[in-house]
């Protein structure tokens, strides 16, 4: 299959944009209805959730504030609550701007307006603000929400609710005094949290990659050995140290996805950087035993117009409902970047791909594949179009594929 993205194909957004470290940017959720949430960052400083029906084919938009700061680390993340309701979380990328969220007053639509804005002033102490929300709620723990953020001191905290206005206080969850760690994060919906993160930023240290489970109140490597209650600070040291590099000299890497397969055993998509204009993706697996790494393929170089970004890559994700498949962006020499779907079955060993986008004259990046989702219809894949000067000046659109496999056109 190959979809070409073209310039008569109308996006699911005219303008949009996100970063891969907030989410979920986009669920699907069946009950009364089938539909997907997309949520996405204007040019214009529009914060806009867009509902796509999967019955009727019908895609509505809403922004839920207007004149923000323009930075796609500030894409929403969604969830909808136990009532049906959609509740979306956002906030600014290393400002004293607060956490803000609004619930939809309809459940599973959002076509029937917002409840007012409300704030979570909660944080950790330090200069930087709060910067990406990430989200979890588990049925094994009914009403209660994790909401997690980078906060004052640069590093993950979180704070929880049990359906109402009420937060706790700011908790810690990795902290790495001096530096900022990265965090990617996947819940099951039923009893854990799995997380997946570096000690820094990768233009700053030789960067690792790290994992840790929660379950009922701890901590817990791969294997299932204790490393504490959720609440107390985590160093990188306690945690799986899943790619090292350290060893014979590999080179700095920048989490991208993590989630896990039927087992519930983990799987992360992540980058690494032989050089700023030579981008690797590969995949990490737990076998039940021990951690399984893989190359997938090169990546080619940054996104970024920006100098200072050249460890922007053009994106990899997984399949949360069959992480055998990764969605990913990658530049061929003297290319854009594409976006392709690539499977495995033999747990990342080797690797078929095919086309989303191809002969493309502009970026095609970020491609995420809804979480529940299932098959490769409708929204299947997500991804930005576009150029991306810096991630204050983005010039992109939302595309997503349509019924047939092709871009989706309104």
């Amino acid at each position: 299959m190959q979809g070409a993205a073209s310039a008569t194909s109308l996006p699911v957004a005219s303008s949009g944009a996100w970063c891969w470290f907030g989410g979920p940017r986009a669920l699907y959720h069946e009950e009364r209805h089938r539909r997907t949430y997309i949520g996405y960052l204007t040019a214009k400083g529009e914060v806009v959730i867009a509902q796509y029906d999967h019955d009727n084919g019908r895609l509505t938009r809403s922004v839920v504030m207007e004149h923000f700061q323009v930075d796609d680390h500030n894409n929403p993340a969604i969830c909808v609550r136990p009532d049906g309701r959609v509740v979306v979380f956002w906030t600014g990328h290393a400002t004293n701007i607060p956490l803000f969220y609004r619930r939809s007053v309809l459940p599973e639509d959002i076509d029937g307006g917002w409840e007012p804005i409300r704030v979570i002033t909660t944080n950790s102490e330090g200069p930087y603000g709060w910067t990406y929300t990430n989200l979890a709620q588990l049925s094994a723990e009914p009403g209660k929400l994790y909401l997690f953020w980078r906060g004052g001191d640069f590093n993950p905290n979180f704070t929880t609710t049990t359906g109402g206005d009420q937060w706790t206080g700011a908790q810690p969850l990795v902290l790495v005094p001096g530096q900022r760690p990265y965090l990617k994060m996947h819940s099951d919906g039923r009893d854990t949290i799995h997380f997946a993160f570096t000690q820094a930023h990768p233009r700053d240290v030789h960067t690792s990659i790290f994992y840790m489970r929660y379950r009922d109140g701890n901590l817990y490597r791969a294997d299932g050995g204790l490393i504490g209650p959720l609440g107390r600070p985590v160093s990188p040291e306690e945690a799986d140290k899943v790619y090292d590099a350290d060893v014979d000299g590999n080179p700095k890497s920048w989490v991208w996805e993590i989630t896990a397969d039927e087992h519930g055993r983990p799987v992360i998509v992540y980058a690494t950087f032989p050089s700023d204009d030579d981008h690797h993706y590969r995949y990490a697996r737990w076998t039940g035993r021990r951690w399984e790494d893989h190359w997938i393929t090169d990546a080619g170089g940054t996104i970024s117009g920006d100098p200072a970004e050249p460890n922007y890559s053009g994106g990899v994700s997984l399949d949360h409902e069959n992480p055998s498949v990764v969605l990913l962006s990658r530049q061929r020499p003297g290319q854009r970047h594409e976006v392709e779907r690539w499977t495995t079955r033999n747990g990342g060993r080797t690797w078929s791909a095919e086309a989303i986008t191809s002969g493309s004259s502009e970026l095609n990046v970020r491609p995420f594949k809804p979480v529940g989702l299932r098959g490769n219809g409708a929204m299947s894949v997500l991804w930005m179009a576009g150029e991306y000067p810096s991630y204050t000046d983005f010039r992109t659109r939302i595309m997503a594929l349509g019924e047939d496999g092709t871009p989706f056109a309104l």
